[in-house]
């Protein structure tokens, strides 16, 4: 069966977060939209289409992640290809006297007979099952809740697990990688469901970036607002900052007014390929009371100053 490369149509990586799946979507929808007379693709603007519809869905994504080509087939109750059998379309259908699948026509199969159509070519599209086996779904996945400051730098976390089977609780150390995201999947390999032959599945850990302070999370780019005093915006200032990474000294140019952006390149959070930005916007602040000498001081700036915010 002819496999389509979702990733590749959207131009985004396997482990891309939502965000950017979407993102990636909106921009080659507009680009190839056929109403649009010099870039316009109805083609690939509906291959586009189909790949978002998929990738957009985590169920869905769940199925195509793991089975590929076969993964609609799972998604409409069939059952899935055993491991190695990526290239053969497994479905329910009427089971015959020596336990195979009859393909519609009365002719019966038998697994070399599979075999061999599989490794003749794979353009055959060939129905098989009912090779006297079960599809157990053993994986078990949770969400991760994590800091900001645990994406940028990693750490290690102390889990209690519920085990899905006996009910019992279970402690575990893990890792949390550096550069994390949205998204992103921790494997803990065997601490999934336990199957009919005693096998366990994993458990996959589905990170979840947490709401934070001070910088607002958009994508893989962070946004910041940095307080100045009027005489360091007036006069410009070196700042400190403490970002999620690091502490940084920001160069305030003098002259600066409330609501300049200052982009820090590469400081924010690592995407499919590099890292975002952090933009630090700039708010001038008052002081609530002025000291007697403070007052005096505003008062002559007032007298010798000529400046009016609101002549143009």
């Amino acid at each position: 069966m002819e496999f389509k490369d979702y990733y590749k149509i959207l131009g985004v990586g396997r482990s891309a977060t939502q965000q950017e799946i979407q993102k990636a979507y909106r921009k080659l929808a507009g680009t190839l939209h056929p109403d649009n007379q010099d870039s316009g693709d109805e083609k690939r603007f509906k291959e586009v289409g189909e790949a978002y519809e998929v990738l957009k869905d985590s169920g869905k994504r769940d199925k195509y992640d793991k089975y590929g080509a076969a993964w609609k087939a799972v998604d409409e109750g069939y059952a899935p290809p055993p491991e190695g059998f990526d290239g053969v379309r497994f479905q329910r259908g009427r089971r015959n006297a020596r336990g195979f699948h009859s393909t519609g026509s009365g002719t019966q199969h038998s697994f070399f007979d599979v075999l061999e159509q599989m490794f003749g070519g794979r353009d055959a599209d060939w129905e098989a099952g009912g090779f006297g086996m079960r599809s157990e779904n053993l994986d078990h996945e949770a969400t991760l809740y994590i800091t900001l400051e645990e994406a940028y730098q990693g750490g290690k976390r102390e889990l209690t697990l519920t085990d899905v089977d006996s009910g019992k609780a279970r402690s575990l150390r893990v890792n949390i990688p550096a550069d994390s995201r949205n998204g992103q999947r921790i494997r803990l390999a065997g601490q999934g469901r336990v199957g009919r032959t005693g096998t366990r599945g994993d458990t996959y850990l589905v990170i979840q970036i947490q709401p934070h302070g001070d910088f607002r999370l958009d994508g893989e780019d962070l946004h910041a607002i940095l307080q100045l005093s009027p005489w360091e915006a007036a006069l410009g200032a070196a700042v400190e900052l403490q970002t999620p990474g690091e502490k940084m000294r920001i160069t305030i140019p003098a002259g600066t007014s409330s609501g300049k952006k200052i982009r820090l390149k590469g400081k924010g959070l690592m995407g499919p390929d590099e890292k975002g930005d952090i933009y630090v916007e700039t708010k001038v602040v008052v002081p609530a009371k002025l000291s007697r000498q403070e007052k005096e001081a505003f008062e002559k700036l007032r007298d010798v100053s000529d400046f009016d915010p609101r002549k143009r």
